[in-house]
């Protein structure tokens, strides 16, 4: 699996940058990445998008989508990636949105989690089952996002 250190090294060398559009990690991704020495080169920024509200006008999600289908859904984690890459001026976005529990939300069981990534000719949308208590879901998620823009890079 990719770590930050990896993803930070492999960026700088391609000349390329990312930016996320974080709901469920609310920062996690961006505070990861900036832990690592030289990630100001390659990490453009991020949005906390933890409000559904703040999906539409911060990163962008369709309004429709997020009326119809709630904000954990695989569409949005692609619009959030998406909203990211583009407002942030990045080569790579990702979007993360899903439940951490304890609690089901709007039906959907914790542990749930989409992951989109935006990138040159690239458009993915990944869902990952994460067990285990919120932080362990949230550090789940944080991975799978590495892991899912570490496997296009490579």
């Amino acid at each position: 699996m990719t770590g930050a250190r990896d993803l930070v090294a492999t960026l700088t060398r391609r000349g390329e940058t990312v930016a996320v559009a974080e709901s469920l990690t609310a920062g996690l991704v961006c505070a990861t990445l900036a832990e690592v020495p030289g990630a100001s080169a390659v990490l453009r920024g991020g949005l906390v998008v933890y409000a559904t509200d703040l999906k539409a006008v911060l990163a962008g999600v369709d309004e429709r989508l997020l009326a119809e289908h709630g904000a954990v859904h695989p569409e949005v984690a692609a619009q959030l990636a998406a909203g990211a890459r583009e407002r942030c001026g990045a080569t790579w976005g990702l979007g993360l949105t899903g439940v951490a529990g304890p609690d089901p939300q709007d039906g959907i069981a914790p542990g749930t989690v989409h992951l989109g990534l935006s990138g040159p000719g690239t458009e993915v949308v990944r869902e990952l089952a994460g067990e285990g208590d919120r932080a362990a879901i949230r550090v789940a998620a944080v991975r799978a996002a590495f892991a899912l823009l570490g496997e296009h890079l490579h």
